[in-house]
């Protein structure tokens, strides 16, 4: 498999050691619900995940909290609670989305307030090294100590200095100097450490779940662009301080979301959560947005294509249901060619193999969705052998981008019952394009119409 990498800016060959692969993702500060920027990661690495695991890999993955933070304790005293009251709710609600999403939990899920005493540690050791130094009760690592700082981003250091946007900070000796550890304000959390009562800076937690739980170097880092600089760039350089190696093989970063068109801001008043959007389209078609184009390629949100997703859904649903109509134990007729299904095989792995192209394995399955449909509409019945064969291929390539396929029967809203009715009255009249076009109404609100040939209609 060829992969990115963002260090080498180049496609590279995959490799691992021991058959194993360790990655490691940034996770979400639990202060609020999720918006949908955040879910392009978790989607797209749980199909990287999906995918190495069903290539046979044993994938390790870590996705850590950040649960102490300036926000999570602003949020926390605009609601008159404490910190972990707040980081507990949202760590809940990131669970309900992600599940909704169908993202597999994380081997290991962190918390930075489980790893003070790592981050303690490795803060020590830079300071010990002379990477860091303390000033008014915070610590600071010193970026022009490390040569390479700016090696991912690709920026020397007189560009960053240049482009730096950083609050003036007199006990900072360099505007690029980030805190690893903060002296804590009056009735904020705190621990204890060698340099006074404070609590950690955002990007030493990661360095440090990072060692805890997968060692000095890992396989795979990944993220959004816009940890490139300066979240990633400085793991880089307090990680290889502190432990003298590489801190990551290879990284791996998807490229930002846009909302019609525009970047999503709350001062654009088009900001969503992830919990709004499913609560009016459902969980599903985020997810199939969010792999519907290449990872790194920007994406854009809007009503139409998310309903353009829901349609698309549409279909790979009503393939799944149709099998069952052309299924028959009196047939010996096969609806699977050895040689097809060798070939749909071959080119969703070329595609996912070739920097995990999620939008050529889609099409791959859709390909494949079309030829045999209209194989099925010649209405010819097919050895259930056969057709049992076909829809474990179809289960196995859509769960490897992660959608089962089952779902829920549901209760319909008098609208849709009304519709339904004159569907089939339609249907018994023979009124074919009343019927069609009362099919693509319902569909369009995310209801799966299935047809067998017996003259039979499900709507789920």
């Amino acid at each position: 498999m060829k992969i990115y990498n963002t260090m080498s800016r180049k496609k590279e060959d995959l490799l691992a050691k021991d058959n194993t692969i360790k990655i490691y993702a940034c996770g979400p500060t639990v202060y609020n619900f999720i918006h949908i920027g955040n879910a392009r990661p978790l989607c797209v690495f749980d199909v990287l995940r999906r995918y190495l695991k069903y290539k046979g890999f044993d994938v390790i993955f870590v996705q850590n909290f950040t649960d102490i933070d300036d926000k999570i304790i602003n949020r926390a005293n605009e609601e008159n609670l404490d910190f972990m009251q707040i980081s507990e709710k949202y760590i809940k609600e990131y669970k309900t989305d992600a599940h909704g999403l169908n993202i597999m939990d994380a081997d290991i899920h962190p918390r930075a307030t489980e790893t003070i005493d790592e981050i303690i540690n490795m803060v020590s050791t830079l300071v010990d090294k002379g990477f860091a130094y303390e000033s008014g009760g915070d610590v600071y690592f010193e970026s022009l100590k490390f040569k390479d700082y700016g090696k991912l981003s690709g920026q020397s250091m007189d560009e960053l200095i240049a482009g730096a946007r950083v609050e003036k900070n007199e006990r900072k000796r360099n505007a690029l100097d980030f805190v690893l550890w903060k002296s804590s304000k009056e009735n904020e959390p705190y621990w204890e450490s060698p340099w006074g009562k404070g609590r950690p800076g955002w990007h030493i937690e990661c360095s440090c779940m990072i060692k805890k739980y997968l060692g000095d170097t890992i396989d795979i880092h990944c993220g959004g662009q816009d940890l490139i600089f300066p979240h990633h760039e400085n793991e880089i350089a307090q990680s290889e301080c502190a432990n003298g190696c590489t801190l990551s093989r290879y990284w791996m970063h998807n490229g930002f979301i846009n909302v019609d068109n525009r970047k999503m801001s709350k001062s654009l008043n088009n900001f969503f959560t992830v919990r709004e959007v499913s609560d009016e389209y459902g969980y599903e078609p985020i997810r199939y947005l969010m792999i519907s184009s290449h990872y790194r390629s920007p994406l854009n949100f809007s009503r139409e294509i998310i309903e353009q997703c829901q349609n698309s859904l549409s279909r790979l649903y009503n393939f799944r249901a149709n099998l069952d109509s052309v299924c028959s134990s009196d047939s010996d007729k096969s609806i699977c060619d050895p040689v097809r299904m060798e070939d749909i095989f071959y080119k969703f792995n070329s595609f996912m193999e070739d920097d995990l192209n999620t939008s050529g394995a889609l099409s791959v399955i859709f390909d494949m969705v079309k030829d045999l449909n209209n194989i099925m509409r010649e209405g010819d019945k097919f050895s259930c052998e056969s057709v049992d064969k076909v829809r474990s291929i179809f289960d196995k390539l859509t769960g490897v981008l992660g959608f089962s396929f089952k779902r829920e029967e549901k209760s319909f809203s008098d609208e849709v019952l009304q519709m339904i009715k004159d569907r089939e009255e339609a249907r018994k009249n023979k009124d074919w394009r009343k019927s069609d076009l009362l099919r693509s109404k319902l569909e369009e609100k995310g209801v799966i119409v299935s047809d067998s040939r017996c003259g039979k209609s499900t709507y789920k």
